[in-house]
């Protein structure tokens, strides 16, 4: 049975919602560390809260960006089933990338990514942390571990037989590279920076 138009309309308001709180924005203004938007990339993600030399806020903002993925899955999918629960997901990974509060220019979407997954289905979210971490360790740049465990996670959603998830997984691995041009043409330069030291983009 699929979902009425006030379930999907409920799904997709919350989910965008929830995406669109600024935690980076937030956390590091109530730590006295200014505001994000004017450090490093000036993007809102845990990543960028890094460059401000507190472990603690960018963490806890990895944490949150993930969480404000994964609640709205959860709780749609247990209100209204899994259609809603991928729409909520779906619309807290864009929310992220496309608040309204900030003039639609949110975060790149990696660790809301990783929340949404860890909300549909949590071994794909593991998958997805699994390959970043050992990107990381190999390779020493964030932004190819995330757009690798991007690219991977809609095929491992086919290789689980998660085939209901093979799109929404293909959709925010397509907008994560998207966000991430900027890395790939440094990448592709040998310009990218490793983890640890500082860009300006």
């Amino acid at each position: 049975m699929g979902l009425s138009g006030l379930e999907m309309l409920v799904s997709l308001v919350f989910g965008y919602l929830c995406g669109t709180i600024p935690f980076g924005l937030i956390l590091t203004k109530s730590a006295g560390l200014g505001d994000i938007r004017t450090i490093g990339s000036g993007n809102i993600g845990a990543t960028n809260v890094l460059r401000t030399g507190n472990k603690t806020v960018a963490a806890l903002t990895l944490i949150l960006d993930a969480l404000k993925g994964t609640v709205p899955a959860l709780l749609m999918g247990w209100l209204y089933g899994p259609q809603a629960a991928i729409l909520a997901g779906l619309a807290a990974f864009f929310g992220h990338l496309f608040p309204m509060w900030l003039g639609f220019k949110g975060g790149k979407g990696v660790a809301t990514s990783i929340g949404v997954l860890l909300g549909l289905y949590w071994p794909l979210g593991l998958i997805f942390i699994v390959v970043w971490v050992l990107m990381a360790a190999t390779f020493r740049m964030s932004s190819l571990s995330a757009l690798t465990a991007s690219l991977v996670s809609p095929i491992a959603a086919f290789f689980t037989g998660e085939t209901s998830l093979i799109l929404p997984a293909a959709m925010m691995s397509a907008a994560v590279f998207i966000k991430h041009r900027a890395n790939i043409a440094r990448i592709m330069k040998g310009e990218e920076p490793r983890i640890g030291k500082s860009t300006s983009a």
